[in-house]
């Protein structure tokens, strides 16, 4: 199955790191692609929650999904669900303190069992193209954290 968990260290107390990653309000400002999303139903960041999301997937430049928050335990962890044609991708969010003002922060994603032509090229284009997005994800919400933005 393609994904993979991915870290970085942020020097800031978890609770500064959980007022970002926890609210999904703010996604989008440390995102390396265009992302824009509108809660659709519950208490906005709550278990049960969802929203639409629209960003950018490699071969889709208006990628769309149905997300649903399934997991929350303030301040160390977030996990959705996203409804993508090729299936549920699960996406997890994991904090913990290394220092009194040091939060380590890692994120997994594990997508579905992909077919067609995706289940050929996923494996491919995901270590080329989604890694690398990824970790500059995490770079730029380490900026955004430590800046205080």
């Amino acid at each position: 199955m393609t994904g993979g968990t991915f870290s970085t260290t942020i020097d800031a107390p978890i609770e500064r790191v959980w007022a970002v990653v926890g609210d999904i309000g703010t996604h989008g400002s440390w995102s390396p692609k265009p992302y824009q999303f509108s809660w659709t139903g519950g208490e906005p960041n709550q278990v049960g929650s969802t929203f639409h999301s629209k960003g950018s997937a490699p071969g889709n430049p208006n990628n769309e999904n149905d997300v649903e928050i399934t997991e929350r335990t303030e301040p160390t962890h977030l996990a959705f669900v996203a409804n993508d044609p090729q299936g549920v991708f699960l996406n997890s969010w994991d904090l913990r303190t290394v220092e009194a003002d040091r939060t380590e922060v890692s994120f997994t994603v594990r997508f579905p069992k992909m077919h067609g032509m995706a289940a050929v090229l996923a494996p491919i284009v995901f270590p080329l193209v989604g890694k690398p997005d990824v970790n500059r994800r995490l770079a730029m919400l380490k900026q955004k954290v430590e800046s205080g933005s």
